[in-house]
This record gives C-alpha cells, structure tokens and sequence, in this order.
C-alpha cells in the first residue's frame, strides 16, 4: 500500500536530517547578526576583548619598569609590538590545557612575545584583565551612546522646529483634554532622552577604573614586588590607570570592582529604553488616529495578509527591545547583592551576557529613533480634524465670556450652552456625526453677539497657551548648546 501524503509528510518531518543545512546549525544572537551596529559590536568583539587584556598587561609592565622592576625595553617592544597579533588557535588550546582562559592567553602572547613571557601578568590577578576590560568596554560603549543621543536630539529638534505651533489634541487618560503643539508634546519625549544624555555623561566622567588592585584587593602581591614600598604601590596604580585613559581607581575592591557600579550603568542604559519606549508608544498611538507616521519604504509590506496596512513596525521593535533592556537592572542588582565577601564566581556568567546585550539592545534602540525621528511624517488636516471634533466643547468658555462682555445674562448664557452641549455630544456618540456644536451656537439668538466672529474665536492656536513658545525656549537653552 502507497503512503499518504500526509504520512510522507509525518516522516520527513519528523527527524531532521543530519546533513542537512551544516552551515546554518547554530544559533545567531539577533542582536548581532539582525540589529546591531559594528561600532558597538566591536565593543563587545573579541577581538576587543583581549587586546585590551595585552594592552592592559603592557600598560602595567610599562609602569613596573618605570618604577624599578627589571624589565627591559626589548620585552616591552615585543609586548607593543604584539598588541593585535593574537592567534586565537593557540589561545584556545593553552586555555584547553590549563582550564584557564587568562592563563590560555598570557601564553598565546607569551608565544607572540617570548623575550616577554617572564613579565606577563607580573603580579596580577585575573580579575586585573578581566574587570579593567570590562571597565574600558563600558567606557567605550557609553561615548558610542552619548554620541547617538545627541545624534536622535539633533533630529528631534529639526521635528519640534517644523511643528512648533501647529495645535493638536492633547490627552490625560487618553482622553482629549486642553490642546498643544505636535512640537511641544515632541519637547516632552526630547526632555526624557535629554536627562539620559546627562546621566550617561556623569556615568563617563566618574567611571573608574579597577586598578591594580592584587587577588583580594589588598595589593599584597604588589607590595612584595616593591619590597614593601606603599609608595610605589600607589604610584603604580595611578600610573597603570593614566596609561589606560582613566581619571582615576576605584578607592578600594575587592578581588572585582563592586557589581554595584554594573548596575548602574544598567539604570541608566534601562532609563534610554525607557525614554524611547514612551516616545514609540506615543507614535504607535498616534499612528492608529493616522495623525503621524514613521518612515515607510515605497516597497515595504505592512501585513502579509493585509496588503493596505502601514503598521509601525521600527517603533514597535524599539519597545519590545526596551522592554528587554528595562529588566535588566533587576539582574545587576541580584548580583550584586549576591556577591559574598571579596568576591564569589557567580557573577560571571551572567555579566557576560547582561552588560554586551544591555549595550547591543540600547545601540538598536537610538538607531531607530534617529531613523523615524528623521522621517516621521505628520498629517496636518488629520490632525486639524481631531482637534476640531473636540475643539467646540472647549471653546465655550470663550464664547460665554465674550456674550458677557457683550451684555448678555452669565446664567442664561451658561445653561444655554450646556443644553447644546449635551445635544451635540448626543449627536456625536449616538448617530456618529460630526460635532455641530458651534452650529447650533450660530442659529441661537442669545448669542447673537458673537455670531459674526464666531470662526476667530475657535482658531485652534488661541488654545495651545505657551507651547510653541516653551518649544523655542527648551531648544534654545536646554538642547541647542550641547549639539
């Protein structure tokens, strides 16, 4: 008997095959391979990684022979001459041997620099390449996020310029309420990423470094190697940190800088996913009242069900990567927490994933708000619309106050206006027809005073207060000098 197609399908299906597929077999981090730049993933590269571990262990070699330790300039020229010659073959196979990854790689440099070998890591612990990497990978990481802040403020700016007076609905509870400005509510999101950008350049400023610090932070492998100078123990500290490009030390560690510093340099990173969330919630919402649109290429496809669909996918993926970045605070703090005594390893593993894709994530996240706040698109008459439906019921109080001054009866005036209130509300929300609030106020004789300047009391700019103005003066004081 013949097998069913659905029977074929059950057997091909149900294995997958050996052979098929080799190169595509393992898993690819999106971030990676989908989202990020090769700035920040060169960052997080190893390459990266341990060259700065041979920078790190010349840094110190340098400062111990300025300070008196035998070590001569051949062994020093070797070790600089050897800072990118890295044979990762041979790294991985001495770390196979030793179970060590450091100890793998003060080999492999050994190997590239043997006059050096003697002097390679002298008097350091692991933590020494490891934490300081960690530190300078950070660093680094933080300038490439000021840089794209600023980069995402400058859009906005031109956005908020653009639109600095054209008034739109604005919401509490989502629900319409007093009117602003496409810019000034665009102000509101620039605010956010603004203290951001202060936090990420304070985080810049006080970073330190570990330092040389020895296995549990007393530098006593330190002091012995100088023969009990404290003196050139400190000296050599400062000194190893200059050549790295660092302001300063951490006053005191343990075996590892304190975890605290790691979480929070998540906060902050959390703080930009959560400025860049509620900037693409906003525009998702409006999105959906088609006020505003983020950029949409010519051959994109919104739905592969529902050709006419325009969804707004960049901002949608900056919320569920902020959304990732917003949890991970929560990890650094544990494991800190969790750090018994001068340091235990379990904080390793999770550092190594939390902290590259925190800055992965976060480096996505301002490329595509650079990307849609330099191609938003605002629909002015969508907008006007809006405003308009709610614009009536907001406006009566000017139309009240002006039949006063005209010599009209507050009262009669006032219960006047509610009854053709709650009418034109009936209208709106029981047969879905426009407001016709004001018409109803055009053909009532109590307000006959107004009727021939009834459309210049409802202009929608007499509503917006401040804004445009608050937009010029945010820009000019707050944004403008740190572009």
């Amino acid at each position: 008997m013949s097998m069913s197609n659905a029977d074929k399908f059950i057997e091909a299906a149900s294995a997958f095959p050996e052979d098929a597929l080799p190169d595509n077999r393992v898993y690819e981090h999106p971030l990676v391979q989908r989202y990020a730049t090769k700035e920040m993933s060169f960052i997080w590269s190893p390459a990266m990684k341990f060259t700065t571990w041979r920078k790190l262990w010349t840094a110190l070699a340098t400062a111990e022979q300025e300070l008196g330790i035998e070590i001569s300039d051949e062994q020093l020229e070797q070790m600089v001459t050897n800072l990118y010659n890295v044979d990762f073959d041979v790294a991985a196979a001495k770390e196979a041997e030793f179970r060590h990854d450091v100890m793998g790689h003060v080999h492999a440099y050994g190997e590239a620099a043997p006059k050096a070998m003697p002097v390679i890591h002298l008097g350091a612990t692991s933590c020494y390449v490891g934490d300081n990497t960690d530190l300078v990978q950070i660093r680094d990481a933080l300038k490439l996020v000021k840089r794209k802040l600023v980069q995402v403020l400058g859009t906005l700016t031109k956005f908020a310029e653009k639109h600095r007076n054209l008034p739109t609905l604005g919401y509490t509870h989502y629900q319409p309420a007093q009117l602003t400005t496409v810019g000034k509510r665009t102000c509101l999101w620039m605010q956010d990423l603004l203290l951001d950008l202060e936090r990420v350049e304070r985080e810049i400023e006080d970073l330190p470094m570990r330092g040389v610090k020895g296995t549990t932070g007393t530098q006593a492998s330190f002091l012995e190697l100088f023969d009990g100078d404290h003196e050139k123990v400190k000296i050599l500290n400062k000194r190893v940190c200059e050549l790295m490009g660092f302001k300063k030390a951490i006053p005191v560690s343990g075996q590892t800088y304190t975890r605290k510093i790691d979480f929070s340099i998540l906060s902050v990173l959390s703080g930009v996913a959560q400025s860049a969330y509620k900037m693409c919630g906003d525009i998702r919402l409006l999105a959906n009242l088609k006020e505003v649109e983020e950029p949409f290429a010519k051959k994109q496809i919104g739905s592969s069900a529902m050709a006419y669909k325009r969804n707004p996918m960049r901002s949608e993926r900056v919320c569920s990567l902020a959304r990732y970045v917003m949890g991970l605070p929560n990890a650094a703090a544990n494991t800190h927490a969790n750090q018994w005594f001068e340091r235990t390893l379990d904080d390793s593993a999770i550092r190594r994933i939390v902290l590259p894709e925190g800055f992965l994530a976060v480096d996505v996240i301002l490329t595509l708000l650079a990307n849609i706040s330099d191609g938003m698109v605002v629909w002015p008459e969508v907008v006007k619309l809006h405003v308009m439906a709610e614009l009536p019921f907001m406006s009566t109080e000017v139309i009240l106050m002006e039949c006063v001054k005209a010599g009209g009866d507050r009262q009669e005036l006032h219960e006047a206006i509610r009854v053709h209130s709650m009418d034109a509300g009936a209208v709106v929300k029981g047969e879905g027809k426009p407001n016709d609030l004001l018409e109803r106020i055009a053909k009532d004789p109590l307000f006959t005073a107004i009727h021939s300047k009834l459309d210049t009391l409802i202009d929608p700019i007499l509503f917006v207060g401040r804004a445009p103005e608050q937009v010029d003066e945010f820009l000019a004081d707050e944004v403008k000098p740190i572009l």
